[in-house]
């Protein structure tokens, strides 16, 4: 994170994310600490499903909603993260922006590394240990 809670965009993710139809970005508080980040278009369909749960979720209503903040992309790339997201995540010093299919998730460097440490850890799903990368 650079000074008062920026975040400058990778260049691999600039041209997609400042295009004119997208240019904001949707952070919400992750359940694992760190912040998920959607573009506008995949935001609704999060708050749609969101503003439908029945209302005993009400509190999970209320921890995703309640936090969701939308970010601004500015000419020079970069996020301003607002300091209660900054919070929640410990976005103190070095940062790593994670592409997860349609949406982002920011973490704190540190804080991803040992939760990869401990995933790794883990046994992988079948579905996993089956998969082939070419």
């Amino acid at each position: 994170m650079e000074g008062k809670g920026r975040l400058t965009l990778p260049t691999r993710w600039r041209e997609a994310l400042m295009a004119p139809e997208i240019g904001k970005l949707h952070a919400v508080k992750h359940v694992d600490g760190g912040l998920s980040l959607y573009p506008p278009a995949i935001w609704q369909g999060v708050e749609e499903v969101l503003l439908n749960l029945p209302s005993d979720q009400d509190n999970w209503r209320r921890f995703y909603l309640g936090s969701a903040c939308e970010l601004e992309i500015d000419g020079a790339a970069r996020l301003l993260v607002p300091p209660e997201l900054r919070d929640w995540a410990g976005l103190d010093k070095e940062a790593k922006l994670l592409g997860m299919g349609a949406h982002l998730e920011l973490w704190d460097k540190a804080l991803y590394a040992a939760r990869e440490t401990l995933t790794l850890k883990q046994s992988r799903p079948d579905a996993l240990r089956n998969m082939v990368i070419r």
